[in-house]
């Protein structure tokens, strides 16, 4: 259904009796949230810090409903990447420092709906942007004149199952391999993911080949930027669990 962004705004201003920018600023406090939570935010409501610990009490609320639920099965973009361009790789962005004085209601609520644990849980998403990634390789080598890599291109973890260390096999337009390890979020480009062992021992063992695709914007416009080995020169890795077991 399309979102007027007026129609909306008149609608709150009826039933709350706030003024236009008001209800704008409200929104822009919501979009600050869900930007922290890499969850896409109404365009046009730029995020705006400074909020209240009942904001935040709203807005995990909704993310807890059936409505949002709902949402979130289907933030994967829709099928027929076939007809859809190569993709051109943009620079990857610079670390960050962490936010300053960030209140600890909002540090709980990105706690409780980790953005990388969320897309790691949603495999329909992983897949899809597996599947854009492949059909873009392709596209890439044709346009170079190299049919003969493109058909070369495998979809290793679709055909194989994961465990490689990389999701799919593709070449550079001289024939050199690049093993592509993809990354897919409906977020935007510095949502926090995470990396397997596996895939980090491989990014070590075979830093002049491997690739780490960083998919993003998903669910909207698909962009895309890679990291080239080593990994800690783009992200912070930090290790999440550990493994037990009862030998020495």
């Amino acid at each position: 259904m399309p979102f007027v962004k007026a129609h909306r705004n008149a609608a709150l201003r009826k039933l709350t009796g706030r003024s236009q920018g008001s209800v704008e600023y409200k929104h822009q406090n919501i979009s600050a949230v869900l930007d922290r939570l890499s969850i896409p935010w109404i365009e046009g409501y730029k995020p705006m810090a400074n909020f209240q610990a009942s904001l935040i009490d709203g807005v995990e609320r909704y993310l807890l409903g059936p409505e949002f639920k709902l949402s979130a099965q289907v933030q994967a973009a829709p099928m027929g990447f076939e007809d859809q361009p190569a993709l051109l790789f943009e620079p990857p962005p610079q670390l960050i420092p962490n936010p300053i004085n960030e209140p600890e209601f909002l540090q709980r609520l990105v706690r409780k709906f980790d953005p990388a644990e969320r897309d790691a849980r949603n495999r329909a998403l992983g897949k899809q942007g597996e599947e854009r990634i492949l059909l873009s390789e392709q596209m890439r080598l044709r346009a170079a004149n190299r049919t003969d890599l493109a058909e070369r291109v495998h979809w290793v973890s679709d055909v194989e199952g994961d465990g490689a260390g990389y999701d799919i096999l593709s070449f550079d337009i001289s024939g050199e391999e690049r093993l592509l390890e993809v990354k897919t979020t409906s977020g935007h480009q510095a949502t926090p993911f995470f990396l397997s062992e596996n895939e980090r021992a491989l990014s070590v063992e075979k830093s002049d080949i491997f690739r780490l695709v960083r998919l993003y914007n998903f669910a909207r416009a698909p962009r895309v930027f890679e990291l080239i080995p080593p990994l800690a020169d783009f992200v912070n890795l930090a290790p999440t669990n550990y493994r037990a077991s009862f030998t020495l």
